[in-house]
């Protein structure tokens, strides 16, 4: 994990204020990788002499997850620079001891060949080009700024200072590679009226023999009408083999997001879980649990907030919880749901997997909670509505990792902070699986394909939503977030299978939203976790609504 930024300027064009501004995202965009940070100036004279230089300022940190030595971004070698944010995880060997932004700088070729979860920007002296994008899912962030004429440079960040009027920053598209052609900026006069004529993209959908740069087509195949009903108790005789195979599949995409992490020190957790109880968090624990040397802990992130509406209630408060039955003695006020049932997958997790797991209970106080408002809603920038804020907020807290712990359910709590610097995130599973209440209604006006098309647009849709903001949010703290149910791989998987064997709307909630997550789980053992229904995070922590009604679509 990386933080990058990237200026591109005429030297007529450098002011104090660009300066400041410049050294102002280096700052918030080094946090994201507090292991190292360095810059590199590239000065560019065209043909009409030194008054239309172009200065390339390229910056990078580093968060080392991989290799045995300290690297230092950005990469370079005679004359080109490379700025790398991500991870290989498919399509290349990578020893454990190498790192595989400096392995990728050496054969960039095998860019569209592996299975990279990155943002790239590469600077290539002998051609006078810049090149950058994203990953097709979305999975980094990169915000984008055109020339304008109140503006006049270019700029490329992980992450911004928030609304500010010296930028105009959007979410970099995933469907395109750009480039910026260097000469023709050199002898243009004005940058912001010759920009767009110096850019070039160049649809991802065009390159032939890459097989990670293509999402999924879900398959159209429409079950019969006699197909037998799935009822959550036993895995049908026909469907035993697409379990097998998508245990199989998901094992491999939760192993190869946990193996050779660096130990922080001796007996710390390497890998922690954004932990709720539902189906998916607790299916990726039990398999993170698999790939992790039972020695260590894993430390499991449950987030819950102090929501005075919700507190209003009291009554109901204390009336869910007894019927809950909680597995611990925890405070009242942060009894969420997500607590609730959080603590209940944590003594299904520790009957199946003996070893030590941190359930950290981060507690946030309200006055907390509003304090850290303007900082979040920077960070989760261009993103600007209500929901953004209630969700984003949630991950900000839960992915810092602050909170206490308790060794048995009735001990006294012992203050705690993860230094886990890999986080796994269960975002994709609803999407590839049907988990969200409306293909239940799609189901209803227009049966198998009407879920088939709204499938479809899910996939489709992944990487114009919520990751590049998550990534932002969680990023801040020096951390990755990972998603294994997001592997493309495992994608191309799902998306192949007969919907029927994915999931199955005429059966209840709980059983047929998800079916094969569910019944995956049902053959690892997680009986209970098996059941649990889908649950939004900003409503299961209390994160939403805190003083009143409000649409998530309003913008703040």
């Amino acid at each position: 994990m990386c933080g990058i930024f990237f200026c591109a300027r005429h030297v007529k064009d450098d002011s104090a204020d660009l300066s400041d501004i410049c050294e102002r995202l280096k700052h918030v965009n080094g946090a994201r990788g507090p292991d190292s940070q360095q810059t590199r100036l590239v000065s560019l004279t065209g043909s009409n002499g030194s008054n239309h230089a172009v200065l390339l300022d390229l910056f990078a940190s580093e968060l080392r997850l991989r290799g045995s030595d300290p690297v230092v971004q950005p990469h370079e070698q005679s004359g080109d620079v490379f700025c790398w944010n991500g991870e290989i995880f498919d399509g290349m060997g990578i020893a454990m001891d190498e790192n595989d932004g400096v392995k990728l700088f050496q054969d960039l070729r095998a860019l569209d060949a592996v299975e990279q979860v990155c943002v790239v920007i590469t600077s290539q002296a002998t051609t006078q080009r810049i090149f950058f994008a994203r990953d097709p899912l979305g999975r980094r962030s990169l915000l984008i700024h055109k020339p304008s004429p109140s503006n006049p440079y270019f700029l490329l960040a992980s992450v911004s200072l928030g609304p500010d009027p010296r930028y105009e920053f959007q979410e970099l598209s995933t469907e395109y590679v750009f480039c910026i052609e260097l000469g023709k900026l050199l002898n243009g006069t004005d940058i912001a009226s010759t920009f767009d004529s110096c850019m070039t993209s160049f649809p991802r959908s065009a390159v032939v023999n890459a097989p990670y740069n293509q999402l999924g087509r879900i398959n159209t195949t429409v079950p019969p009408d006699d197909l037998p009903l799935i009822t959550g108790v036993e895995i049908p005789p026909h469907l035993e083999p697409v379990v097998e195979d998508f245990i199989a599949h998901l094992d491999r995409s939760v192993g190869l997001r946990v193996c050779s992490i660096p130990q922080p020190h001796p007996g710390a957790a390497r890998v922690a879980v954004l932990f709720s109880g539902g189906i998916d968090s607790t299916v990726l624990a039990f398999l993170a649990h698999k790939h992790t040397p039972l020695d260590e802990p894993i430390d499991l992130l449950n987030v819950a907030f102090e929501n005075p509406r919700k507190m209003n209630n009291k009554g109901a408060v204390q009336k869910k919880v007894k019927n809950e039955k909680p597995a611990a003695n925890a405070p009242l006020l942060y009894m969420v749901p997500d607590r609730v049932t959080g603590l209940q997958e944590l003594e299904e997790l520790r009957r199946l997997c003996p070893r030590k797991w941190n359930f950290v209970e981060v507690n946030v106080p309200y006055e907390e909670s509003q304090a850290a408002h303007p900082l979040v809603e920077s960070l989760m920038f261009p993103g600007r509505t209500v929901m953004d804020l209630s969700l984003a907020i949630a991950l900000y807290f839960a992915s810092k990792g602050e909170g206490v712990v308790r060794d048995h359910p009735n001990c006294e709590p012992v203050a705690y902070t993860s230094p886990a610097r890999v986080l796994l995130n269960g975002v994709g599973a609803d999407e590839l699986l049907g988990g969200y209440s409306r293909h239940r209604s799609a189901y209803g006006t227009g049966g198998w394909q009407a879920v088939i098309d709204e499938l479809q647009l899910d996939i489709d849709r992944i990487p114009s939503r919520n990751l590049g903001r998550d990534d932002r949010v969680i990023s801040s703290h020096g951390k990755e977030t990972r998603h294994p149910f997001l592997s493309l791989t495992l994608v191309a998987f799902l998306a192949a299978l007969p919907i029927h064997t994915k999931l199955d709307l005429r059966a209840d909630a709980g059983v047929g939203d998800k079916a094969l997550l569910r019944l995956a789980a049902r053959k690892m053992g997680l009986v209970d976790a098996s059941t649990r229904k889908k649950r939004a995070m900003q409503f299961g922590s209390h994160s939403a609504r805190m003083e009143g009604e409000k649409r998530g679509d309003i913008l703040i």
